[in-house]
């Protein structure tokens, strides 16, 4: 894969002067360990995803600890003497944020007999672009008859959860040109026991594990034109990366926006993406979004609501705030020669023209810990064709069925001292950083390619850099 060297000189110019040095082949070398800018945190353990911007003000912290307490406890069913937090389901995945993002971190397909708490499946069926234009317009698909948006496995104990998720995994053997092999695996999804008639026969599922929270309001802060200038959707400079941005329905506004935050870039805000998972993982209504993924069929409403909304203004202030302030770890090992050059490697095989390692952010109002700060996400937030073996087969907006938004690699080394259990990619499905760069295809072919071609002390030297984010 060659690297984007147009694009990022567009990049660089958008920084100021001082900022414009440490490049290699084309792409910003990061020099300094603080990766969320000056609210970076020296955390390396369990904790590390969980702690405030460094740069939040103390009175913003209190602001904090609220929106933590939210994000932490359970939501419980209405009625309930906790009636902040009452309207739990009926349907459901999970009952608090906190057990969807383990310790602010990621989640991980389900082990055998393990209910799938932090991953579930996004349904739809195929849609006619004329019949449902306005469906397609506000939502990005056409939500499944009965069963909604998403396969909800939980319930209260008087209602039924729609069905059993069971994953079957089929051995995938990659063998590296010095004759290493690895093992992949390959997920195959089966939906047990439906409890509201048979799944319709053209459904089309997508696999999603949560994500990581940190840095997402850094992420907010990047300004549009820093994004546009990355955005290469026809391959106009022939260098085989075709990123474009995803064009979403924005509710507080009722326009069409691009889209930031997902794995498809199907969000365009944090508060967005917040209320939707109050909806959709836990049934709880907000005023952003004041229905869940019920369906009439599922008679959700003859169960006792917890407020309309559920989830008030201000407990969605505070949730958002908390979402918006988690701070990024700072980077480790720097010093280490083979850190060093696995860097290196990284620009040179062209993961950085994807991995968009540096953006500055602009001036966010009330908040001047996330304003013009210099941070490495090592993502450019586009959506990017993956191939063939990473496909859902399912669109959302102007994402089709073989794209998906880069993800923010900052953290990723950190990832399972955090949930040991942390799986990598949508689905979770790799085990290891190496794992995911070998399921990677499409744009990122060439990249995956060179990796398998590289000696193991090259090899180890690149994931070792992927380990110091």
């Amino acid at each position: 894969m060659k690297p984007r060297l147009t694009l990022s000189l567009i990049s660089l110019a958008l920084l100021p002067l001082s900022l414009q040095a440490e490049t290699h082949a084309g792409f910003p070398l990061q020099t300094s360990p603080d990766s969320g800018g000056e609210g970076t945190v020296q955390q390396a353990d369990t904790n590390a995803y969980s702690l405030p911007q460094g740069n939040l003000s103390m009175t913003k912290r209190l602001d904090f600890s609220v929106g933590n307490s939210f994000f932490r406890n359970p939501w419980v069913e209405a009625p309930a003497s906790t009636d902040a937090r009452d309207g739990l389901g009926p349907l459901f995945n999970t009952n608090s944020c906190q057990g969807c993002h383990i310790k602010d971190g990621r989640g991980h397909p389900p082990g055998v007999d393990e209910p799938p708490v932090s991953m579930f499946l996004r349904l739809a069926v195929p849609a006619d672009p004329e019949q449902d234009a306005d469906l397609l317009r506000m939502h990005g698909f056409k939500p499944a008859p009965v069963y909604g948006s998403q396969l909800q496995t939980s319930s209260l104990p008087a209602a039924k959860p729609e069905a059993d998720l069971r994953i079957e995994w089929q051995p995938v053997e990659e063998t590296l040109a010095d004759g290493t092999v690895v093992e992949l695996r390959k997920p195959v999804y089966h939906i047990d026991n439906p409890n509201y008639g048979p799944m319709p026969e053209d459904l089309l599922i997508s696999p999603r594990v949560a994500p990581q929270m940190i840095g997402m309001g850094l992420i907010e802060a990047i300004p549009d034109e820093q994004i546009n200038a990355l955005a290469d959707p026809e391959d106009a400079d022939n260098d085989g990366i075709s990123g474009k941005r995803n064009q979403v329905w924005d509710l507080a506004t009722e326009q069409t926006v691009p889209g930031r935050f997902g794995w498809k870039s199907g969000e365009p805000s944090v508060r967005q993406q917040s209320m939707g998972a109050f909806a959709g993982d836990m049934g709880l209504t907000s005023s952003l979004k004041p229905a869940t993924d019920c369906t009439p069929e599922q008679e959700c409403d003859r169960f006792t609501h917890g407020g309309e909304p559920e989830v008030s203004d201000k407990v969605a202030d505070f949730v958002t705030f908390y979402a918006k302030s988690l701070a990024v770890p700072a980077r480790r090992n720097m010093d280490n020669a083979s850190v060093q050059r696995g860097a290196e490697l990284f620009n040179e095989t062209g993961c950085a023209a994807c991995h968009t390692p540096r953006h500055t952010t602009g001036e966010v109002a009330d908040r001047p810990d996330l304003s013009n700060q210099t941070i490495w996400p090592y993502t450019d937030l586009l959506l990017h064709d993956m191939g063939h073996r990473l496909a859902d087969g399912r669109s959302e907006f102007l994402a089709d069925g073989y794209e998906w938004r880069t993800p923010p690699l900052w953290g990723i080394g950190l990832a399972q001292v955090v949930n040991q259990q942390s799986g990598f990619l949508h689905d979770g499905r790799a085990r290891t950083p190496e794992e995911a760069i070998l399921w990677h295809g499409g744009e990122a072919q060439p990249a995956a390619d060179s990796y398998r071609q590289m000696p193991a002390d090259e090899r180890k030297a690149l994931i070792d850099f992927l380990n110091s984010l």
